[in-house]
């Protein structure tokens, strides 16, 4: 089977790599992000051979350094006053960002499950809202922010039920997925790949391929992959990352009006034609960005 070797992205620059990474993400604007604290408070969730974050205890709010990297040009940005276990992260407009986790300790007024930080350009929180038991988050530039739910979420809470939430950029629900008549309901979110104005969402049971625009328009197509964990979207073609016992099998398909047609497979490698061991993916458009199990280097396989 024909091999496809991912190429190097982004790497954490050397003297930020004593501190401990809480999360990380490749943004619409195509900066890698690596959330970082050296507060025993806010240490690095174990990431799981499935790509799952699993928390760890926290005892209080602690202040964490946003690393921001585009194209070897690095910055740097304090956020203050984290109340939360960091699993997601994204950059917002204007210069702001969304954390998203686990509230272990903090409680808003009036709430008893605001999970989610929005922070202004300054490092400073701007609000607190429930966002669900996030498993997938991605913004796009177009104030629109979609996440994707577990199971285990899905049948936990009532934000987190619907599988796939929208929402704006202040945090507010826009929009929830519910199934159109003859579609199963999304019971495990397991690929999430968001454009401007367009989300693309692979889920279980049914594994089918939803695409979802912000007008209105909804398409379920049944896919020949099973167990996916990331997926690239180009026009009319579809790439799947992995499937059920092939973590590295990519799965080249062709969408038509109703149908994912499977065309052609493929072993992704690192670089230099190293096996691809495990990893978290980030799907944007018809870009997958992979992340190390050191969570420093990022790297890119564009279709």
């Amino acid at each position: 089977m024909k091999e496809v070797a991912l190429q190097p992205y982004a790497r954490l620059p050397r003297e930020y790599r004593g501190l401990k990474v809480l999360a990380g993400t490749v943004d619409a604007y195509g900066r890698a992000l690596w959330l970082l604290s050296d507060n025993p408070d806010a240490r690095s969730d174990d990431l799981s051979g499935s790509g799952r974050l699993t928390a760890l205890s926290r005892k209080q709010p602690y202040d964490a350094l946003l690393v921001m990297d585009k194209n070897g040009a690095a910055s740097e940005l304090v956020l203050h006053d984290v109340h939360l276990l960091v699993g997601n992260l994204d950059a917002l407009p204007n210069g702001r960002f969304l954390l998203a986790g686990t509230a272990a300790w903090h409680r808003t007024p009036g709430s008893t499950t605001a999970n989610a930080q929005i922070y202004g350009r300054d490092g400073r929180s701007r609000r607190s809202f429930p966002i669900g038991q996030v498993g997938h988050l991605l913004a796009d530039r177009r104030h629109n922010v979609w996440t994707g739910y577990f199971d285990q979420a899905i049948y936990g809470d009532s934000i987190s039920a619907p599988g796939l939430v929208r929402w704006d950029t202040g945090g507010n629900q826009r929009w929830a997925y519910q199934p159109p008549p003859g579609a199963e309901p999304i019971a495990d979110c397991y690929a999430l790949n968001v454009a401007d104005g367009v989300a693309w969402v692979y889920y279980y049971q049914a594994f089918c391929l939803l695409e979802i625009h912000t007008g209105g328009r909804l398409t379920v197509r049944g896919t020949p992959v099973k167990g996916a964990h990331g997926l690239a979207v180009q026009g009319d073609r579809v790439t799947f990352l992995g499937s059920r016992g092939h973590h590295d099998r990519l799965h080249r398909c062709r969408l038509t009006d109703d149908a994912v047609l499977l065309e052609e497979e493929a072993i992704l490698t690192m670089p230099g034609g190293r096996p691809l061991g495990r990893y978290r993916v980030v799907s944007r458009a018809h870009t997958l960005y992979l992340l190390d199990p050191s969570s420093h280097s990022w790297h890119v396989f564009p279709t």
